[in-house]
């Protein structure tokens, strides 16, 4: 079975990372194993210039691979933009509970919206829209959620995909 994505969209700076980061913690403690993976629309570089992976990229490396004790870092060419199912099938094993994804506010993923002073701000389809995180009432037949209610958040998220039942069978905990 694959590892169910969710989506939280939303304009630049309305608060999907912070909201991400505080559903997260909640989600590892009721026994999730949580992947995220950011859409940066406007690209972004993590290596450091001058340092060993940087150089073998420079050196014209398609992917640089880098190892250490509990840690793996991967930096790789792409042709396109990948998808998010595309991250999952290719990096990530059956082992994870759940990915949230930030971004990708067009797939047809299960979206989290999240909306600072009004819907307009992005257009939302009602299309796999489960619910809206806002500072403002909206009118939609899916949850409302305040920008706060991150037990809320996490409730539904937990309700809506429950953990995999073949990490639980074969004692596969965190």
């Amino acid at each position: 079975m694959a590892v169910p994505i969710v989506s939280f969209v939303g304009r630049s700076n309305s608060g999907k990372t912070t909201l991400i980061e505080r559903v997260i913690p909640m989600l590892v403690r009721a026994g999730y194993k949580v992947a995220t993976v950011k859409h940066a629309g406007h690209g972004f570089n993590l290596d450091t210039e001058g340092k060993d992976s940087w150089r073998h990229k420079q050196a014209g490396a398609s992917s640089v691979v880098v190892l250490s004790k509990g840690s793996v870092a991967m930096f790789a060419d792409v042709s396109d933009q990948m998808r998010v199912e595309d991250v999952r099938d290719r990096f990530l094993d059956h082992t994870y509970d759940l990915i949230i994804a930030e971004g990708w506010k067009h797939e047809k993923y299960p979206k989290i919206v999240i909306v600072r002073e009004q819907i307009g701000e992005i257009p939302v389809s009602t299309e796999g829209l489960l619910a809206v995180v806002s500072d403002k009432p909206v009118d939609l037949s899916v949850p409302l959620f305040g920008l706060d209610d991150v037990v809320g958040v996490a409730a539904l998220i937990m309700k809506q995909f429950p953990r995999s039942p073949s990490r639980l069978e074969h004692g596969l905990e965190v």
